[in-house]
């Protein structure tokens, strides 16, 4: 099975806002001819990879997005999606899952393999606030 590499970015504008850009567009930005896209940028820009999933309703799962999970029982909670590679965890993971929600595996997997559902709620970077609201 053939795995689709895709990725967006957040390009910060300023005062901690920025656009978020997605795969084809990002795609149409490097690779045209008019050279819209200055190389100098790329040390500014966040990119975030496609996982391979999708959430309930068939959206693309990417790094970054924040996702609200929900298990059979109803219980619920929100994690955002994370590369662990750098922490000798090849594996893109929910970070911060709660401690009641006990998972042996990677989350990932787990919540599609025994019936819990995801929905992708935002990301990290347009509402940092759905985390906060888990952290207080």
């Amino acid at each position: 099975m053939k795995r689709e590499i895709k990725f967006r970015a957040w390009i910060p504008t300023g005062s901690g806002t920025g656009d978020m850009v997605q795969h084809s567009t990002l795609q149409e930005m490097i690779y045209s001819k008019s050279n819209t896209f200055p190389m100098v940028m790329l040390k500014h820009i966040d990119f975030m990879q496609y996982t391979g999933l999708h959430d309930k309703n068939g959206r693309e799962i990417y790094e970054s997005d924040i996702l609200k999970v929900t298990a059979e029982d109803g219980q619920s909670y929100v994690a955002p999606v994370k590369w662990f590679g750098d922490n000798g965890y090849p594996a893109f993971d929910l970070d911060h899952v709660p401690d009641e929600f006990d998972y042996d595996a990677n989350v990932l997997a787990t919540i599609q393999a025994y019936g819990e559902t995801c929905e992708v709620i935002g990301n990290i970077y347009e509402n940092p606030d759905l985390l906060e609201a888990q952290h207080d």
